[in-house]
């Protein structure tokens, strides 16, 4: 079972946006989401390790006892059109990172 997962948030009292990875913390995706929710934070996109396309955020080793923060912001992240192969995918930049949230 792959507990890799990637969510994009934003904090609507800060106007910050963020993405955090989590490699082993959670064993499933709705508790990395309600984790997050519980502490004021909207989350905006989720996947697991399946289903995102790294562009430049490489992944984290498994670590049970962590949340990693892969990038972070000010304001709501960007929407952005990365293409792969050929493929014009829907993608999410925050800083200076990107990856496809569902390929």
């Amino acid at each position: 079972m792959n507990k890799y997962f990637r969510i994009t948030g934003y904090s609507p009292e800060n106007d910050f946006c963020f993405i955090l990875d989590s490699f082993g913390m959670f064993d499933e995706i709705w508790q990395f989401s309600s984790f997050l929710i519980k502490n004021g934070f909207k989350v905006l996109e989720v996947s697991n390790a399946e289903q995102f396309v790294d562009i430049n955020i490489e992944k984290v080793e498994e670590n049970a006892e962590k949340v990693f923060l892969r990038a972070n912001a000010k304001g709501k992240p960007e929407n952005i059109q990365e293409e792969i192969e050929g493929i014009t995918y829907k993608a999410i930049k925050v800083a200076d990172k990107i990856y496809i949230p569902k390929k």
